[in-house]
This record gives structure tokens, sequence and C-alpha cells, in this order.
């Protein structure tokens, strides 16, 4: 999103990396946590209270092994689904009311390695293609977030 929308990333600031700019004419502050992702929150948190930032106006972007590779899944609020970084943005936020956007990365074939190592791996020659359009899409996603609201971006992306 940085790159396609002309957004710098600054020096480290927040446990993040982070980049304030526009996105087709809304402004954003993106953050790029440089925590450990099962303590996301430190980061989310703090930019948020910073920039008064209410939790309802925060988008959570991440990968997810339960979805296939490249499929995309948006929601607002709810519970974390047992994934440890949302946890740890609901627990510093004390809110589960903010937007996710979920990016299937699939899970490695039965009995080849450890999900772990999948998930901090690399993307095989066969899998790039897919996440490069999986990429697209959430910048379309987000766009359409900004511009129409969360409920007509789950209409429009939920599935592909």
């Amino acid at each position: 999103l940085a790159e396609k929308h002309g957004i710098s990333v600054g020096r480290k600031r927040f446990q993040s990396l982070p980049g304030e700019g526009r996105l087709d004419g809304s402004r954003v502050i993106l953050l790029k946590p440089q925590t450990f992702m099962n303590d996301s929150g430190l980061a989310v948190s703090p930019a948020s209270r910073w920039h008064k930032i209410p939790p309802e106006r925060i988008l959570v972007i991440y990968d997810d092994l339960d979805l296939p590779l490249g499929k995309l899944r948006i929601r607002q609020g709810g519970s974390s689904g047992g994934h440890h970084g949302i946890n740890s943005i609901i627990g510093q936020l004390g809110s589960d009311n903010f937007v996710r956007l979920r990016i299937g990365i699939g899970r490695p074939p039965r009995g080849q390695g450890d999900p772990v190592d999948y998930v901090l791996g690399d993307f095989d020659a066969e899998q790039r293609p897919v996440m490069d359009e999986a990429r697209e899409l959430v910048a379309k996603a987000v766009t359409t977030i900004l511009a129409e609201g969360v409920t007509q971006a789950m209409n429009v992306y939920n599935g592909l």
C-alpha cells in the first residue's frame, strides 16, 4: 500500500515503521509493526492513542493459514479466531471493534513441515503470482473500505 500510493515509511516509532499520506483522497497512517507478531498490540495501541484513532477506524491486514492461498476475508469486529497477534491488539486496545482484512496463505501440505516455518518462509514459484494478485486485490479492497465502507468491501471482496 505504501509503495502503490507513494507513502514513505519513516523511522521507527510506536515499535513500528509508520507512514502517513493519502490513499485515494483519504488521510491514512500505515504501520508495519516491528514487534513479534504475538505482540502486535504493543505497536497498534500507542499509535492509535497518539493519533486519536478509535478502534472502529483501524484496519489490520494479516495473513491467515486457514484461508486458501490468495483468498481475502474482510470483517468488522469479533473474536481473534485464535490469532495471537489479533488477541494482542484486542487486549491492548480494549476493544475488538476494528476491521480485519485477512489474506489466505493456505497451509503447508500434510507432513511437509512445521506451519511456523511455512508462515515465515518465502512463497514458491507457483504461489508468487497468486499472492501478487492478492496484493492488488488488497489495495483495491482498502480503497473500497475507505470510499464505500466495510459492508460494501465485504460484498465485493470476501471470497475473491
